[in-house]
This record gives C-alpha cells, structure tokens and sequence, in this order.
C-alpha cells in the first residue's frame, strides 16, 4: 500500500456523468457512517439497547455532527467563509471538523439519554467503538482531496500533492507526510482496543457504570494523544496559540477533561473496608 500512495496522485472525483458528480470524501463519508452505525447495533444488542432506537439516534447524530464538524470549521475559517459564504455548503469539499463533531455528538446523546431514560456514559460506551471505525474509514477522504496532509518528507510512503494543493512554502517539494493514514490506522487501533474491551465485558458481564464511564473516557483520552501528536507535522492553516495549535488545544481540554471524569467517579465509589 506504500508503494501505490506514493505513486498516484488522486482524484476527489469517483464517477461524473451529466449534471451528477460523486465524490470520493463523499463516498468514504457515507461508508464510515454505515460501518459506524452497524458497529452500535451489533453492541447495543448485548447493552440491551434495540435497534430502532439506535436508528432514531443515529439520524440526529448523522444531522447533528455533520452541523457541528461543519459549523465549527466555518468559525475557525470565517474570515474566508465571510468572502465565499457559499462554500459553507460544500461540505464535499472537505472541511468538516471531528471535535465539531464530537461536540455536537455529545450534546445530542445527553438530550437523547435523558429523553429516553438511558444512562449518557451507557450510551457514549457504546457509540465510541463505531464513532472510531468512522473516524478511520472518514479520515480517507481526505486523501482523495488531498487536504490535511504533513511536512514534506523523503520517506517510502510519502503521498505526491499536486501543485494547486501544495502551500506556497512548500511548492518545491513533492511528497509530504500522509498524516490521514497515521490518524486512520491510529482510530483504527483505538477501535480495536474499544471493541475489545466490550467483548471482554460483555462476556465476563460486567457492563457497569463503571465501564461504560472508563471506556468512555478512554477513547477520549486516546483520540487527544493520537490527534495532539499528529499536529506536530501538519501544516494546514489554523489559529496557534501558546506555541501550540488549536487542534492541539482542544485535544488538551479533552484528555483533562476525561482524565478528571475518571478520577472524579473513581473517588465517588463506596470504598470497601
């Protein structure tokens, strides 16, 4: 697979005939929603959760995170939006932020929890495991419109960027660091240990508070490590703050955040004598 990346350079579009034209960050889209979706129902079954209701979820969740990864990069990208506010619909184009995704998401699953009478950290367990599989299958996308990628590197399985894609102090080199794969095969990994996990629970039965607050939180804290890292070598424009890049940032707040859960509900259990 090395080898291919570093030979071709992609095309954003799969098909065009007539009017219609289908995208490939479409097409990676669509498929990490689906795989993400029959991940949650193959695990609600043993969460004792049925399948209509996480179809009814999953419908705000696909309207709600796909509002919210896009609102979020408008803001982080308003001053160019402000001059082409029409672009704010191609969502085919790329621009469409995780943690505006995950924001919204989390939003979402607290209304619908409370709504339906299920525990939020139930529900968030057992979403992660497929929101990490989507987040794998989504992050080529941006491959195929050749966006997000790293630092200019001389290594086997560095990805050509054609000219137009390529930032201006950048234009005399020609492969660049494939930072959607290392983030696809890392949420791929997290995916694994997440789905893992939930076996191992399921089978030993142990499906409580306890984990779905841990397995929660775990996804978060390992998310925040792998996205944290990996902005190191990106280079796309966004605000620096403190030496360090607002992705880096966010990631800060949320592996504090999660770690805080954790030690919060650890030190809230009755402790045996």
């Amino acid at each position: 697979m090395n080898i291919f990346l570093h030979h071709w350079l992609p095309s954003a579009t799969l098909l065009s005939f007539g009017p219609i034209t289908i995208h490939w960050y479409g097409l990676c889209l669509v498929l990490a929603i689906f795989a993400a979706i029959l991940t949650t129902i193959y695990l609600g079954r043993r969460y004792q959760i049925d399948s209509d209701t996480i179809f009814n979820l999953s419908f705000w969740l696909i309207i709600g995170g796909l509002a919210g990864a896009r609102l979020y990069d408008v803001i982080l990208e308003l001053p160019y939006y402000l001059n082409y506010p029409i672009r704010i619909f191609a969502i085919w184009q790329g621009g469409l932020a995780i943690h505006g995704a995950i924001i919204a998401g989390l939003i979402i699953s607290w209304f619908f929890a409370k709504h339906h009478d299920i525990s939020f950290f139930k529900l968030c367990s057992l979403l992660v495991p497929g929101l990490a599989l989507g987040q794998a299958i989504g992050r080529w996308g941006n491959y195929f419109n050749q966006e997000l990628f790293g630092l200019p590197t001389n290594l086997p399985w560095g990805i050509p960027i054609s000219l137009a894609n390529r930032p201006a102090m950048y234009i005399s080199s020609t492969y660049f660091h494939p930072t959607f794969l290392y983030e696809s095969l890392g949420c791929l990994i997290i995916f694994l240990v997440l789905l893992c996990l939930n076996l191992i629970a399921i089978k030993k039965k142990i499906l409580s508070a306890t984990f779905f607050i841990w397995s929660t939180a775990l996804y978060m804290v390992l998310y925040s490590v792998l996205r944290f890292s990996l902005e190191f070598i990106k280079i796309d424009i966004t605000p620096v703050i403190l030496g360090l890049r607002w992705p880096q940032l966010i990631s800060l707040v949320i592996f504090f955040s999660s770690i805080f859960i954790i030690i919060y509900y650890y030190a809230a259990q009755p402790k045996k004598i």
